[in-house]
């Protein structure tokens, strides 16, 4: 094999920073790491024509996806404001079955998972989009396990990745499997990105706020939480400190929250200690008293579990002190 062609699906209101990611990483490979099998990269778009991009900018160089053939390396659908657009043209969702059979391997960047269901390629397959809108494609696709959790997912030889610069984690993903784990650091020192997040990486920053609740007793329930994360705050504590019953309490997180009383309580705490183990030098277990963790081991085993690294090497990668 002389090369490894990648055909990267392209239509109007795709994503630019999909498509970069992708090329700019894979063509780093040959590059800086005089690769023997170098990818080649190819922009598949309808005739060929320019695409349309949300910033009001048009991307140019593509081949016409109706005359595309394989054998491909990779197929790569990008996601984008346009990819409801895409799913629904029967001309795009059709060639990309077509190539789907005529490829190695089938990736997408963020909704550009969209493109892969309405081809049917996705049933029975556990994928990711963009945590934003992993709740419609799941509504819209009931034969497709979709987890808005991870940053991306391989699922046989299917790779789906979240929301934009995922892309970047699955290229550096994609050229480890190929070319091995030096190439993959050689790539990501040149791309300047923290080497490797885990796949399983929650979407969503640690440190997202979200907007104060509007409902009043789940608004000041959550203050609570927050002003005594080492305190008992069971369900039935809490429950008790809003003079309310358990369920009741459990009825008003999920419709407000989304989340049952003890999930709140355990991301509340997993923020606190990640704003500790990068602000502050405190040792492991006192950071683990301080958010309610029983043991360094138990903040160790949550943490890893939501965010996908360990505290200590989440210390080392961001810490300020």
């Amino acid at each position: 094999m002389d090369e490894r062609l990648v055909a990267i699906v392209g239509y109007d209101g795709a994503e630019l920073i999909d498509i970069a990611c992708v090329t700019t990483s894979l063509g780093m490979v040959s590059q800086y790491g005089h690769a023997r099998v170098p990818y080649r990269t190819r922009l598949l778009t309808l005739g060929g024509r320019p695409i349309s991009l949300p910033t009001g900018l048009s991307l140019q160089g593509g081949h016409p996806l109706e005359r595309a053939t394989g054998p491909f390396d990779t197929l790569l659908v990008t996601g984008g404001l346009g990819h409801e657009e895409a799913a629904g043209n029967p001309l795009i969702v059709a060639h990309v079955r077509r190539l789907a059979r005529e490829s190695r391997r089938v990736a997408s960047i963020c909704t550009g998972a969209g493109v892969l269901a309405a081809a049917g390629l996705l049933n029975g397959r556990r994928v990711t989009t963009h945590w934003r809108y992993a709740g419609d494609m799941a509504a819209r696709h009931p034969g497709v396990v979709v987890d808005p959790d991870p940053i991306y997912i391989r699922d046989g030889n299917l790779i789906t990745s979240a929301g934009v610069t995922s892309a970047l984690d699955l290229s550096v993903a994609l050229i480890e499997e190929d070319h091995g784990p030096e190439m993959a650091r050689l790539i990501a020192r040149h791309l300047v990105i923290y080497l490797q997040r885990p796949g399983n990486q929650a979407q969503m920053s640690i440190f997202t706020t979200a907007p104060p609740p509007a409902n009043d007793v789940v608004r000041r329930l959550v203050e609570h939480v927050n002003a005594d994360l080492g305190g008992d705050l069971s369900a039935a504590a809490l429950a008790a400190h809003a003079g309310i019953s358990v369920r009741h309490l459990t009825r008003l997180f999920l419709t407000h929250l989304g989340r049952t009383p003890a999930q709140f309580v355990r991301d509340a705490r997993l923020e606190a200690a990640a704003h500790l183990l990068t602000g502050t030098s405190l040792p492991m277990p006192a950071v683990a008293a301080r958010c309610g963790f029983g043991s360094a081991e138990t903040l160790r085993q949550a943490f890893t579990g939501k965010y996908g690294i360990a505290p200590s090497r989440y210390r080392q990668a961001h810490g300020r002190l």
